[in-house]
């Protein structure tokens, strides 16, 4: 499976061939430095492990810097990618273009933290109505029994923290990969804020139009 670690840009648009606008995220896919190789025969598996953004060297401790070889910097972002498909030694340096000829990608992310919210916005209740004196408007409901046993049922659709989860969506088609700028254009919404990191593979489902 290839992937990287990329930093969401932001949304802009651009024209195709035949004039049409086409909404896009940008992607910028920094330097993925290959810090190990995970093997069979010594892990139990096949995996890379990639690393982005140079961490402060006061800031990191030694346990953590352990597991970074002699010559590459610690990183502050790290991501293990299981059944890489691509030859590549520890040290190497990948970019956007090992997902060139992908169609689709897949991205994840941390979506963005809503604070604690009521049962409306949160699970999408309708409510009661809106009239003077209903005093029934945006109240959950009822949530336990009136009766044996007095509790509230696991997974009832309650208020509460809403947001800041991981996030995947699939089956993004890739409008555009320069790899000078090192840019991934692609059509369709991504979770996190602006200038967040996300994880964006070749699409696991999908590879052609």
């Amino acid at each position: 499976m290839l992937g990287l670690l990329a930093r969401k840009v932001g949304m802009t648009q651009i024209f195709d061939e035949k004039g049409n606008l086409i909404p896009v995220t940008v992607l910028r896919v920094d330097p993925n430095v290959v810090i190990a190789r995970k093997n069979e025969k010594d892990n139990g598996y096949d995996a890379v492990l990639l690393g982005v953004d140079d961490a402060r060297k006061k800031k990191v401790t030694k346990p953590y810097a352990g597991q970074f070889p002699e010559g590459i910097a610690p990183k502050k972002k790290i991501k293990e990618f299981r059944g890489f498909s691509r030859e590549c030694a520890v040290g190497d340096t990948l970019g956007v273009e090992i997902l060139e000829g992908c169609n689709y990608v897949d991205v994840q992310g941390v979506s963005k933290g809503k604070g604690f919210q009521g049962v409306v916005k949160r699970h999408g209740f309708s409510g009661g109505r809106k009239t003077h004196g209903s005093k029934f408007h945006r109240e959950p409901g009822s949530t336990g029994q009136s009766t044996y046993p007095h509790k509230t049922f696991k997974n009832v659709k309650l208020p509460g923290r809403m947001g800041r989860e991981r996030v995947t969506t699939l089956n993004i088609k890739v409008v555009k990969l320069d790899a000078d700028k090192k840019l991934l254009l692609i059509n369709g919404a991504v979770p996190g804020v602006n200038k967040g990191l996300v994880v964006v593979r070749a699409a696991v489902k999908k590879q052609r139009a």
